[in-house]
């Protein structure tokens, strides 16, 4: 469905005569995954090409990740893709972005609705240009009913902004007698994130090297596994994909235990 350029060509690795495929344990698989999609810009620049060429090709990274995903079984995949810092790169670029986004949106909801996928979306969606909401709420709509992978997107999105949200929203149950301040938890908070229905990312993945978490998710991603990659977005194959997943079930997750009480 999209025009493919020239990037890296999917292959299979073998370990001990497997695949990275064929090592997945099918019951072992992360219930939420979310991934910081990273790189577009450098891989547009190493081709020689205008930075929004890395954009469209990572918008055909996100449907190959899309149908793997949901292949597997993963229960959520959220998509970081565009913050709200994002909106201080030029405005050709974000005008550029909200339209790819537009038409993105329009071609694949007959595919999400093919394949049983769930849209949602996390952020200041309110910040977006008007024709930009009324498309991503349409296709929130039509896939609402569909029982299969739900995709997040994470769209104008600050942690720290969905913090300061949950916040305030805390604060005003509180003034308005709705709510003692003794019984603020965790719980409390959690229920008042973007991410409210969901679990939080048992594993977060971030391409193009970068060792940060750049205002994703800050509470969420607690005590997820973290896997970071040199690879570039666009470059982000279906293999690539496995690897990470392999890597993950291959840790301990403790959650502040000893081994021998998780064991």
């Amino acid at each position: 469905m999209f025009t493919s350029l020239d990037v890296r060509k999917e292959y299979v690795i073998f370990v001990n005569d497997m695949s990275y495929k064929e090592q997945i344990q099918i019951d072992r698989i992360p219930r939420h995954v979310a991934i910081i999609m990273d790189g577009n810009g450098r891989w547009a620049k190493r081709q020689g090409l205008a930075r929004m060429f890395g954009h469209r090709q990572g918008v055909e990274t996100v449907h190959r990740i899309t149908e793997v995903a949901a292949e597997l079984g993963i229960a959520y995949l959220t998509l970081y893709a565009f913050s709200t810092e994002n909106w201080n790169r030029p405005k050709e670029e974000v005008d550029a972005l909200m339209s790819l986004l537009v038409d993105t949106i329009a071609k694949e909801t007959p595919t999400l609705m093919k394949n049983n996928i769930r849209l949602l979306t996390i952020g200041d969606l309110d910040r977006l240009p008007e024709g930009t909401q009324m498309r991503f709420r349409a296709c929130i709509e039509e896939t609402s009913g569909n029982t299969g992978l739900n995709l997040v997107i994470a769209l104008s999105y600050s942690a720290r902004w969905e913090i300061i949200r949950a916040t305030k929203e805390i604060a005003s149950l509180v003034l308005q007698s709705e709510m003692l301040l003794e019984d603020i938890n965790e719980e409390t908070i959690s229920a008042h994130l973007t991410t409210a229905n969901m679990p939080d990312p048992d594993l977060l993945i971030r391409t193009s090297g970068e060792l940060r978490i750049s205002n994703f998710l800050l509470w969420q991603l607690a005590y997820s596994e973290m896997y970071f990659t040199d690879c570039l977005w666009p470059e982000f194959t279906a293999d690539e994909f496995y690897r990470a997943i392999l890597d993950y079930q291959r840790r301990e997750r403790r959650f502040g235990k000893t081994s021998e009480q998780v064991n």
